[in-house]
């Protein structure tokens, strides 16, 4: 008698994403003629904001918008960071985004410009297209001839090496150089490896052992690689993305002496040290050289500062300096403040901004959410966080999001499904919700309990 096996389902062994505040965004949610989609791309309504952040991205990716500056202005949690990660993820991955906020200035080690202009460096790219002459292929031969030592004695040296390329295409004999052939010592190479020598530098890479060797041991230390297709000698193009601030930072380490103050200074924990003006501005002229000659691209890229009120007027009148130099990335405020002081000064001024730095920017305002709306972007909330609800739950989510704020109204919703889980149900509803709005307060709420109970409290 045949039995029936019984499969069990298989879970996935794909990581789970973890879920953050704007995992939902993912994109502007424009149509081909720059129009907002009234929901698309996780956004719900903010329709001008989203079109005039559309109209950014268009700019940018023509290199109009380098040095030019922009500010998301609006109520708290109507979707400033949304917007702005809306926009990084419609550049793509090539254009580097630099995400900061005002308060990461103050730094007991660093200066606050310095760690301003550190931001900026990161969201510069330069895109280097390079050359490489490179010889590939299975070693078939290597044979170092040596010479009797120039220095006297019974020690020999070696003249040169002959080593024998092959690949599918055919097959090389070189003449190389005794320092590659100190190379290819270190890289540990025998007969039967597969490996690439870069003609311009000499560097020698050992690729793995060639998969005609592979024998039939289930476990062995060695990686097998196919023999490379093709010619021996090839020409290649190698494309590398960097940012500015990879070419300082690489720069801007001492490469250390013999001495034992400088060994001391390796072996010792490195502080976060300053990039000098001058370094900088070597780099820039190297950059600038390549750029002329064509073997570089200067990619701008976007320098997000959020909550930026928090900057004193130190950093505001450094930023004027910054954007108007000739390597500046675009640079994207955020701020929730209305008409308050400048930070370090006494003078009040709109959204806690200089007025001569307010000059140089573009405004786009977010505007609050509708209970239509409201309702909407929670909808998405729990379908990205995999929570069954029902409608009339989440209309009245809706309304606890107006009396109180989107952002509590999103936070009761995973409380909500460990209730709904422990009462025996896989589906959030209404009393759930209201046991959680029982337990959990909101800070209008909070606020005005601490007015009525004023007299139990320290103040």
């Amino acid at each position: 008698m045949t039995t029936t096996m019984r499969i069990e389902e298989v879970q996935s062994t794909t990581k789970k994403q973890r879920i953050a505040t704007h995992t939902h965004i993912k994109g502007l949610g424009l149509d081909a003629n720059g129009t907002a989609i009234p929901m698309s791309a996780g956004f719900v309504g903010q329709v001008a904001a989203r079109e005039a952040a559309g109209l950014v991205v268009d700019m940018i990716r023509q290199k109009k918008m380098a040095g030019r500056a922009l500010l998301l202005a609006g109520p708290p949690s109507t979707g400033k960071t949304a917007l702005a990660l809306g926009i990084s993820q419609e550049l793509g991955s090539k254009v580097p985004f630099c995400p900061m906020v005002g308060s990461e200035v103050y730094s007991s080690e660093v200066k606050k410009t310095e760690v301003l202009m550190e931001n900026f460096r990161r969201a510069i790219g330069l895109r280097i297209k390079e050359n490489k002459e490179v010889y590939e292929g299975e070693v078939t031969e290597l044979s170092p001839e040596e010479t009797e030592s120039t220095s006297g004695g019974y020690g020999k040296a070696i003249s040169h090496v002959i080593i024998g390329l092959k690949t599918v295409k055919g097959t090389k004999q070189l003449k190389l150089d005794p320092t590659i052939y100190d190379a290819l010592i270190k890289e540990k190479v025998a007969v039967g490896d597969v490996i690439y020598i870069e003609a311009n530098s000499g560097a020698v890479k050992r690729v793995g052992r060639c998969d005609a060797f592979a024998t039939e041991y289930d476990l062995e230390a060695e990686e097998y690689v196919p023999i490379p297709k093709g010619e021996v000698h090839k020409k290649k193009e190698i494309v590398q993305d960097v940012t500015l601030h990879d070419l300082d930072a690489a720069n801007a380490r001492p490469q250390g002496g013999q001495d034992i103050l400088s060994l001391m200074g390796q072996m010792m924990k490195p502080r976060k040290t300053e990039i000098t003006d001058k370094l900088r501005q070597e780099i820039n002229k190297v950059v600038n050289r390549y750029i002329d000659e064509g073997i570089a691209e200067l990619v701008p890229g976007v320098l997000f500062i959020d909550e930026v009120h928090m900057l004193d007027i130190e950093c505001f009148s450094y930023l004027n300096r910054a954007l108007e130099s000739s390597i500046s990335p675009i640079v994207i405020f955020a701020t929730n403040r209305g008409i308050c002081n400048v930070r370090g000064t006494d003078m009040t001024s709109p959204h806690g901004i200089p007025v001569d730095l307010l000059d140089r920017l573009v405004i786009i305002r977010t505007e609050t959410y509708g209970p239509t709306e409201m309702i909407q972007i929670l909808a998405i909330r729990a379908q990205v966080e995999e929570l069954d609800i029902d409608e009339e739950s989440l209309a009245y989510l809706g309304e606890i999001g107006q009396q109180a704020s989107l952002r509590h109204a999103i936070q009761l919703l995973s409380p909500a499904s460990v209730v709904a889980k422990t009462n025996g149900r896989d589906k959030i509803c209404k009393a759930d919700l209201e046991e959680v709005t029982a337990l959990y307060l909101d800070a209008k709420s909070s606020a005005r309990l601490l007015q009525e109970q004023q007299e139990r409290y320290i103040t």
